[in-house]
């Protein structure tokens, strides 16, 4: 599983351009399918039969796209000015690397130098309009020869390996689900399975709600990267929770309160079957979950997620033993559906 990871990662799909994550995920998947096709959005929708058909329908999800940027501008000097397509912390972003368009043209953000700033200007986080991706043009017309507007630009997508067991990467929110996902297609399931890789969960979930309504489930997993705070500047429940750690399990946050029963049948699978598992201690962010709870008649929705640090970061940290342990869960969570015929 860490190798389909680490592929996953390293391959372009910022929202509203995800064709390359879902190429390699069909190509995956295609084999153990029993139905695969493409929507309307671009959502990849899989099925695959089970030994048992359980009572309602069973959805897995998880987004195939990342946090990254679009050109909006460039300017005479042959600079390009951006906006960032989802949620990302200016702070993070100056000095790093990008690459834009389908010929993924090299580029660095950039900002005024140091020594030109005045007053406390230097001590602000600056607005994004002061900042601009160099990507070595020395013209508007030699930039237009290597970008055009609207083209999108994604994040670094070196990985690194380091300390025991940890992994840096982009996109590791949600390409983690996604392995997770074609892992369990890989293998017999217990029950009828719908598989969901969504796109534009970052722009609101914009995919999901379109899937649901294809495959109107009953129950629905969402497999998910969530946001880690265990810095040394954060005390108790801010840690919010901790790679390393085992699986998420959340209650609540920003966009859904999580099915009671379907919250309390994995806490009780995974102290069941000695798998580490935590919960979120702060309320925030938003899954497809607030989607796909809202198709047609509704839906009991769960989540299963990865610790993960600097999510939504071109250098997002998870521990590689948290992964097993989310594909057990969730294969655990279908097989306890199974009884329910």
């Amino acid at each position: 599983m860490l190798e389909t990871l680490k592929t996953l990662c390293a391959l372009p799909g910022v929202s509203g351009n995800e064709d390359a994550v879902r190429a390699y995920i069909e190509k995956e998947a295609a084999p153990y399918a029993d139905e695969l096709g493409t929507d309307a959005m671009g959502n990849l929708i899989v099925f695959k039969k089970g030994k048992a058909r359980p009572k309602g329908t069973v959805l897995l999800a998880a987004h195939m796209d990342e946090v990254g940027v679009i050109i909006t501008e460039i300017t005479d000097q042959g600079y390009l000015k951006f906006s960032f397509v989802g949620g990302i912390d200016r702070r993070v972003v100056l000095g790093k690397r990008v690459f834009i368009g389908k010929s993924a043209v090299p580029g660095v953000i950039g900002l005024k130098a140091f020594h030109l700033t005045e007053g406390d200007e230097a001590e602000k986080i600056p607005p994004l309009k002061a900042l601009y991706i160099d990507v070595g043009a020395q013209s508007r017309e030699e930039a237009e020869r290597l970008v055009s507007l609207g083209d999108f630009g994604h994040f670094d997508p070196t990985i690194v390996e380091f300390g025991d067991g940890w992994l840096k990467a982009k996109a590791i929110d949600d390409r983690v689900g996604c392995a997770v996902m074609l892992t369990l297609l890989k293998e017999e399931l217990p029950v009828d399975t719908w598989f969901a890789f969504t796109v534009q969960e970052e722009l609101g979930c914009r995919g999901a709600f379109g899937a649901a309504f294809s495959v109107k489930p009953d129950y629905a997993l969402v497999l998910e990267g969530t946001t880690a705070a265990d810095l040394p500047s954060q005390k108790g429940g801010a840690k919010v929770c901790i790679p390393g750690k085992g699986p998420v399990i959340p209650f609540m946050d920003g966009g859904a309160v999580y099915d009671r029963g379907l919250f309390e049948r994995l806490r009780a699978l995974a102290i069941e079957h000695e798998i580490p598992w935590q919960t979120k201690t702060y309320i925030s962010g938003g899954t497809d979950a607030q989607a796909i709870q809202k198709t047609a008649g509704g839906a009991r929705v769960a989540a299963v997620s990865a610790a993960v640090r600097y999510i939504h970061s071109p250098s997002s940290v998870a521990c590689v033993k948290d992964l097993p342990h989310m594909v057990t869960l969730a294969r655990l969570f279908l097989e306890s559906l199974s009884s329910e015929l």
